[in-house]
């Protein structure tokens, strides 16, 4: 077989980043990598089979997003989930979807009510089974759908680099019982006010809905203190 040439690697190692930083990302916002994981560069380059230079530019877009405190010549770790972080995504999630909302439900294309639904009918699959880490995807889509509709898919993605640590509270407290049929169920309300076109009930239904984590804030709290840091 051929021998890659310095050139090649350079290029496969560009390319492997941001699938590298994907996939980090997912880890740490599943809680496969917890708060306090220790993550090693030599590790995570045999791991992925790659050099380190696509591991550390993965591991510096993470500092960024403050999902990893890198503590120079020594170690990255994993961060504790930031409260204040946490609410100041909340807060920006919610003004936006809020609008977004609003304007689907005065206006919005043929085939979002259908599209929506399945992926609704996928979270309740999900969510029978107790695969939490599909449910939050899905939910991730459903969310992602209401944007892209709006035409508003560079917000979603702004929304997204700043969710982490409201994304990581969410995984704590959605093995609660209840809690995902009860995001099914806002779901499905939110779907119904834009399909009726009532906009004041959409954005109602959208309130319920983001609400739910952050209210219960200090029961997370007293079930992973180590996980939290105000």
């Amino acid at each position: 077989m051929p021998t890659m040439t310095a050139a090649q690697r350079l290029d496969r190692d560009r390319q492997a980043a941001p699938q590298v930083f994907e996939r980090l990302r997912e880890m740490i916002v599943s809680l496969v990598l917890p708060p306090g994981e220790t993550l090693s560069r030599l590790k995570l380059a045999k791991d992925f089979g790659l050099s380190s230079t696509p591991i550390r530019d993965a591991l510096m877009r993470l500092n960024e997003e403050g999902l990893v405190d890198v503590f120079p010549q020594h170690a990255t770790v994993v961060s504790k989930i930031d409260i204040d972080a946490a609410q100041q995504a909340h807060f920006l999630r919610r003004s936006l979807e809020l609008e977004i909302v609003r304007m689907l439900a005065l206006e919005h294309e043929p085939g979002l009510i259908e599209e929506l639904n399945r992926t609704i009918a996928l979270q309740q699959h999900f969510a029978s089974t107790g695969d939490f880490a599909a449910f939050m995807a899905a939910d991730n889509d459903f969310h992602w759908q209401l944007y892209a509709a709006a035409a508003k898919r560079e917000l979603w993605m702004l929304v997204r680099s700043r969710s982490g640590h409201i994304d990581r509270l969410r995984r704590l407290h959605l093995p609660t019982p209840g809690k995902a049929q009860d995001i099914v169920l806002h779901h499905q309300m939110i779907v119904q006010a834009i399909e009726s076109r009532q906009p004041a009930e959409a954005q109602e239904s959208l309130r319920k809905h983001l609400s739910g984590t952050l209210g219960y804030l200090g029961e997370i709290r007293a079930r992973h203190p180590d996980y939290l840091r105000d």
